[in-house]
């Protein structure tokens, strides 16, 4: 039977997955009436009639949907919806009901928030701000929207919307003499960047110690914590002193006080105040035997829901991201049930969490904006992995594995797709999110998304369980916003077959079983036809471990391809925009095929790719020399790979590349090896009222000079071969948290000095003795001033070690 909790207002509409789009052409026709409707509104009596010009409750609605079969649509009338408990539908109802807003009336706004009526007055010690108390019944909240706009909690350092980081960030705001201030700051919170850059942190304040310190609890929603958090990209919020500045608020809720400074175009005597009550405003679950089977929820605008980072603590396998199983509409063993033409507005946690055992979810025409973390995310049950490990470091015996192909079960989500839905400043509070994340789960298809402004990657694929992914059509750029070291699409597979330990154990175990890549991984993911530009990163970022992908036809306008260790990866037919292709770190026989795309940069390989050969197949490929009159053969390729026979170099004679047009005309020498031009007007939204509100990326300026996109020197030290760390690039190939160190780069065994402490080749050296080093001067004055320390500090396989000399230094 369905539950319910006193609504706000919106629409909801029925949907097959087995839908085509023309099914979706009449969502926005105002309904007509039919004896199977339902009416219900905001106001809405249990006993009403349930007419349009009689309408019952939501509640009611739902007791008769259980009562009387013939009901096939919820017709919601236009209102705010406020819900004081989640609605809730389970699997006691089999019936397939169209919950659909009524498109001739109001916006329908299903709200997790509560509505104040406050007095306010002067603080008495406080200028500028004013007070009211709360009733009592109101729970505690992290949010205030104040005439639907999203005030500031009270924070250090103040909010300042142009700020690269966190809104704002100081080193200083964890300092004892900024905590000497506070009198009492439990229950506020310290947000910071992983010191790697990697994602975010956030603490709760339990209260100081005596000498003065915060007293914390946290960190865990980072699943990489032992790095801990940036020492100066940090700041803090909830703390009652630092209530300073127009727009932030504090609420005290021991006193049931709210404090508020308002701005100047603010009244207090007129204004709206709302309070986020819920985490979850909507959840469909049924159980494994009765499943919650085709309830579409159509034109509904989702607002006010609490915020859930703190509560982020599920490691993903061995990913770097944990996760909250919660959002303002969550799923949970569900079939052919759909989302259409909502807004997810300004929320706190996740906006839509497909949880588990879910098949054919469709998400259709939405928008998505301003959300703390995830836009969509797909993530299903660790144990229908087999075999699972949950931290980076984690490794496990071959003997002990099992090794069994796919999943055990269906417990995850499957065929569910994301079509036409536009996301925009996603992850507003949680920095490891994405737009649309995909986890534990098979076959999910996105489509005509366009996806901007987001801290992290756009579309973000956390494992190779089980793969069979289908991203097509879509616009990601203005990515990677405030994290690093990742792309507008982002990847890994840190499967049953991967180890971290430079390759040495997955090289000798695929070796004799060339199928073990593909346990988990069993169905390709393909990237087709896309647009993507991120940066502060890659545009397309194959990391650790990503296997069994299929990239072709997309438009590359910023990072170029990465493909970092993993297995048969076909990357073909692509354009990349002053920028190149990135093999990082391969295995022997990857069995990986690079062939017909046009690159504007030579290789650029890091990261022990000394391998006897690159990959299958690394041929047929286009090197853009603007205005090169004369086709020549790729030799910047040729050197790099040792491949690329066919290859050649020339102007590829771009159409209206200022417009974004990157086909080559046909006379262009790129259609001789096999190029093939692709759309370039498609990508992203394309239904009109979404296609309005989305940004515009902006198209490069088509650099003149080929020369490499990050240019390194190699120098000698004592016979080998190093440079210094000084870019994104080296930084991630060798997983280092900043740019810091010297690289050994090659003939670590040649030179006498470093062999004698063990070094290796891809090592970076980070302490020589007991002196820090930043960079190769200071090395050379290091070993100038001590030639041979007892011990040096290294960074291997993304940990830190510490080498102490076979032979012991002379007196």
């Amino acid at each position: 039977m369905f539950r319910f909790s006193r609504p706000l207002c919106i629409a909801f509409a029925f949907l097959t997955a087995t839908a085509v789009p023309g099914f979706f052409s009449g969502v926005n026709a105002a309904p007509s009436d039919t004896k199977a409707d339902l009416y219900v509104s905001p106001d809405g009596k249990d006993d009403a009639a349930g007419t349009r010009d009689n309408p019952c409750s939501i509640s009611a609605a739902q007791r008769r949907i259980g009562e009387k079969t013939a009901v096939q649509r919820v017709v919601l009338l236009g209102g705010n919806y406020y819900f004081y408990r989640t609605l809730e539908f389970s699997g006691d109802n089999a019936h397939a009901v169209k919950w659909e807003a009524d498109a001739a009336g109001a916006p329908v706004v299903f709200s997790g928030g509560r509505p104040l009526r406050l007095r306010w007055e002067a603080s008495p010690d406080r200028p500028g701000v004013f007070q009211a108390t709360v009733p009592a019944n109101v729970s505690p909240f992290d949010q205030l929207f104040v005439n639907d706009r999203l005030q500031v909690l009270a924070r250090f350092p103040n909010y300042d919307p142009k700020a690269r980081y966190l809104n704002g960030t100081s080193a200083d705001a964890t300092s004892r003499k900024r905590v000497a201030q506070w009198k009492n700051p439990k229950g506020g919170f310290v947000h910071a960047l992983h010191r790697g850059h990697w994602g975010d942190m956030h603490y709760e304040i339990t209260g100081k110690s005596a000498d003065g310190d915060l007293q914390l609890q946290g960190g865990w929603g980072n699943n990489r914590p032992e790095y801990g958090p940036h020492k100066d990209i940090r700041f803090v919020e909830g703390v009652f002193e630092e209530l300073d500045a127009p727009g932030e608020w504090f609420f005290d809720a021991a006193a049931k006080t709210l404090y508020f400074f308002p701005p100047k175009d603010v009244d207090l005597a007129t204004a709206s105040v709302v309070v986020p009550q819920l985490e979850t405003i909507v959840r469909l679950e049924g159980t494994k035997e009765r499943r919650v089977r085709g309830i579409s929820l159509i034109g509904i605008v989702f607002k006010h829901s609490l915020r859930t980072f703190i509560k982020k603590r599920e490691p993903l396998q061995r990913s770097d991201w944990c996760v909250y199983r919660g959002g303002a509409v969550f799923f949970k063993n569900t079939e052919d049930c759909a989302i259409i033409n909502a807004t997810f507005d300004t929320l706190g946690g996740n906006a839509v969490f497909v949880n588990n055992r879910n098949s054919r979810v469709s998400i259709y025409g939405s928008y998505f904006h301003d959300i703390g973390a995830n836009g969509v995310a797909f993530v299903g049950d660790p144990a229908a992995a087999r075999s699972p490990l949950f931290h980076y470091s984690k490794t496990q015996r071959f003997e002990e594995m099992d090794k069994a192909l796919g999943p055990k079960g269906d417990n995850f989500p499957a065929d569910c797709h994301v079509e036409e839905c536009l996301f925009t400043r996603i992850g507003r509070i949680e920095k490891q999110s994405a737009a649309i994340d995909i986890d534990l789960s098979q076959r999910i298809r996105v489509t005509h998304c366009t996806v901007a402004n987001v801290p992290r990657a756009g579309i973000n694929i956390g494992s190779g369980t089980w793969g069979g992914h289908r991203i097509e059509h879509s616009d990601v750029f203005d990515t990677v916003r405030e994290t690093g070291d990742h792309g507008s699409f982002n990847s890994w597979g840190r499967d049953r077959f991967w180890y971290p330990d430079g390759n040495k154990t997955t090289n000798r175990l695929v070796a004799k079983d060339p199928t073990l890549p593909f346990w988990d991984a069993i169905e390709p993911t393909s990237l087709h036809h896309n647009r993507w530009r991120c940066d502060h990163g890659w545009d397309i970022d194959l990391d650790d471990g990503s296997s069994n992908y299929i990239i072709t036809n997309n438009l590359c306008l910023g990072g170029g391809i990465k493909l970092r260790e993993g297995y048969r990866r076909t990357v073909e037919n692509n354009v990349t925009i002053n920028n190149g292709f990135h093999p990082h770190a391969w295995f022997v026989n990857s069995d990986d095929i690079v062939r017909k795309n046009i690159f504007f940069l030579s290789y650029m390989p890091r990261g022990g790719m000394q391998i006897p050969k690159w990959g299958k197949e690394l041929d047929y490929n286009f090197l853009h020399v603007p205005k090169a009159r004369e086709v020549t053969p790729a030799k910047e390729l040729q050197k790099h790979s040792k491949q690329d026979k066919h290859s050649i170099a020339a102007d590829a004679l771009f159409r209206a590349p200022k417009k974004g047009d990157f086909r080559v005309t046909d006379d262009s020498p790129a259609l001789k090896i096999g190029f093939n031009n692709f759309s370039m007007n498609d990508f992203g939204v394309t239904l009109p009222h979404l296609r309005a509100l989305a940004p515009r990326v902006k198209f490069p300026t088509v650099k003149g000079v080929v020369s490499p996109a990050v240019s390194v020197t190699n120098e000698d030290f004592h016979g080998a071969k190093v440079r210094s760390i000084t870019n994104l690039t080296d930084r991630s190939a060798a997983g280092l948290m900043e740019d810091k160190g010297v690289l050994v780069v090659a003939n670590a065994t040649q030179s006498t000095l470093l062999s004698n402490y063990g070094v290796q080749d891809n090592d970076v050296i980070l302490a020589w003795g007991t002196t820090a080093i930043t960079d190769l001067a200071s090395l050379r004055a290091a070993a100038k001033k001590t030639p041979a320390p007892a011990s040096i500090d290294i960074w291997r396989t993304q940990h830190p070690q510490k080498l102490r000399a076979k032979t012991p230094p002379r007196p």
